[in-house]
């Protein structure tokens, strides 16, 4: 597990970030079960090179504040469940704000797109491990519910079956498909067109 210097990587509580090895270490914001070490809270993970070949891993929370998503506002979540007719997810940033507890989202299979809506296929839209931008069209009461259905919002990040250990992130290669850059595999998903947040938000 190295340190790219560029990549930010966003844990939720509990997510298992690595294996220990004889070079990597747990440091703050992690505890170890297992043999794999895994993040304590939200946060940033970060790691630092300490000794010789030695890395730390750690999680930090920058700039944390209360924030509560309310109707409309854009938010990131990762996808923990799928099923034929909607998405569990959990919701770590609104806006711009890195949230300390992360909120339940709910994404319904006629949220998923705007046309076609019939035919949809969760998936083929998002796996679990996902990264996603959405908008949220209203509160339940344990949960957000979202919608995906313009084409600014839908998976951001995602990482190909196979090779998820290696952490390397596929390309978006059209509206619904993506490319692992090292096996050249392609996945179905529900592909985001990023666009600057000003222009999301107007």
């Amino acid at each position: 597990m190295g340190s790219s210097g560029e990549e930010t990587i966003v844990c939720l509580p509990g997510e298992r970030l690595c294996r220990i090895e004889d070079n990597i270490v747990l440091g703050v914001g992690t505890y170890e079960q297992n043999g794999y070490i895994y993040a304590s809270k939200s946060g940033i993970v970060n790691i630092e090179e300490s000794g010789e070949n030695c890395q730390v891993v750690n999680v930090h929370k920058p700039g944390f504040h209360l924030t509560i998503p309310t109707t409309g506002d854009i938010v990131t979540a990762r996808v923990l469940v799928t099923t034929p007719k909607f998405v569990k997810c959990a919701i770590f940033c609104v806006r711009n704000v890195l949230l300390e507890n992360s909120y339940r989202g709910l994404l319904r299979k006629e949220d998923v797109r705007e046309t076609e809506k019939d035919r949809v296929d969760i998936y083929k839209s998002f796996k679990p491990g996902d990264v996603i931008l959405a908008r949220v069209i209203n509160q339940m009461e344990q949960s957000f519910l979202l919608t995906t259905a313009e084409n600014e919002l839908g998976v951001v990040i995602a990482y190909a079956s196979d090779v998820r250990k290696t952490r390397v992130p596929m390309v978006p290669v059209g509206w619904s498909e993506m490319q692992c850059p090292l096996t050249t595999i392609k996945e179905s998903r529900k592909v985001a067109k990023v666009l600057p947040e000003s222009t999301i938000n107007s």
